[in-house]
């Protein structure tokens, strides 16, 4: 199979959609690898790492698009990236749909392209490859939140993390208790913070009061609750997931002027539209804004931070849905795996994500496929 990966364009992306041991496992497949010159470079992987291992440098997108039947990404692709697609081609990529523009959704349909979001492939229960993901967007809130906290910006309320000897350490307040707020949750305390989990699912707190020893405090969802956690936190993590859809705002503008001055949001959920509703999306390079005297951090792609252990992690939790398509074709290997079929989108000019056919208005029709052999 000819399979493509272009450069990264949306929001400062800086991972790659496959490192070089991917490519290099795809090319002793047999399989043929079109790389654009210098997508590997803010993952500081050279064009040579690629050629070195069997992949053909290609110098422009359009290059890459064309000649490609999979195409590989990283971040949702731009209306201009959509309309570069192929009739027919098979897309692999962190979609989210639901908060995309309309016009995206239809030039898919259109073009017939069978678009899987990796976000919302599955396996026992799992969301194995956003999950890879998500254990590094964790820590990396409390990172930055603790940068954010620091009184080197006019804003921050000038408080260590862990606090010390007599001074009280900060309050992180983590709404969701997924991979996200576990592994947040984590990295706080190893910091010496104090840490509250806040979740709907009482068996999911269950599982984090045993994980760490009852040394975090977790509280049952619900308004009265979060507004409570949402003015005691120096810092509120936002890292609430309902898979496939737009994330609902679980702390209102008004909860959010009641915060303390100085405090920091982390707003992990931006990717699929936001928990809190000052949430909007910002950049690596402009990362943050205040308002109502909290400042906001809305990243939607924290893990190109660390762009080269996330480069690695994606390409591991990835490689074995890619080989699977690439060594027994699109339609064998979606009956083959019933968690790869859910994370179809649309296939061959039609809407199978009954979500996102609810929101843009589409005809929503289950996916069939066929065997092949």
């Amino acid at each position: 199979m000819r399979i493509g990966i272009p450069t990264e364009t949306r929001w400062e992306e800086r991972r790659v959609a496959l490192a070089p041991a991917g490519a290099d496992s795809l090319v002793r497949a047999g399989h043929t690898i079109y790389f654009q010159s210098g997508a590997g470079e803010s993952s500081h992987f050279s064009d040579e790492d690629y050629r070195s291992v069997g992949a053909t440098i290609v110098y422009n997108a359009e290059e890459v698009f064309g000649r490609s039947e999979l195409l590989i990404k990283v971040a949702p692709v731009t209306e201009e990236e959509a309309n570069l697609l192929v009739e027919g081609q098979i897309l692999l990529s962190f979609l989210h749909l639901a908060v995309a523009r309309k016009n995206t959704v239809d030039i898919l349909l259109k073009r017939k392209v069978t678009s899987i979001g990796l976000e919302l492939i599955e396996r026992d229960s799992r969301l194995p490859i956003l999950q890879s993901m998500s254990e590094i967007a964790g820590p990396l809130a409390i990172q930055v939140a603790e940068r954010y906290l620091e009184s080197y910006t006019k804003d921050g309320r000038g408080i260590l993390l862990g606090g010390i000897t007599g001074v009280a350490p900060a309050a992180i307040v983590i709404l969701g208790a997924g991979v996200v707020g576990i592994t947040a949750a984590r990295a706080a305390l190893g910091r010496g913070a104090q840490v509250i989990v806040i979740d709907r699912d009482l068996d999911r707190l269950r599982l984090l009061e045993n994980e760490f020893h009852r040394g975090i405090t977790t509280v049952m969802a619900n308004p009265y609750t979060i507004q409570r956690g949402v003015q005691f936190a120096d810092v509120l993590i936002g890292a609430v997931l309902i898979k496939g859809e737009k994330t609902p705002h679980l702390v209102s503008e008004d909860m959010v002027r009641l915060m303390k001055k100085g405090a920091v949001i982390v707003d992990v959920s931006i990717d699929q539209g936001g928990c809190i509703e000052t949430s909007r999306i910002t950049t690596i390079s402009d990362p943050v804004y205040t308002l109502h005297n909290v400042i906001h951090y809305c990243v939607p792609n924290m893990p190109a931070l660390v762009s080269r252990t996330a480069s690695y992690g994606l390409t591991n939790a990835s490689l074995d849905y890619i080989l699977n398509i690439a060594e027994n074709g699109l339609t064998n290997a979606l009956m083959a795996d019933e968690g790869l079929a859910k994370g179809v989108c649309t296939y061959k000019g039609i809407c199978t994500n009954e979500f996102i056919a609810n929101s843009f208005d589409l005809e929503y029709k289950k996916i069939h496929v066929f065997s092949t052999n």
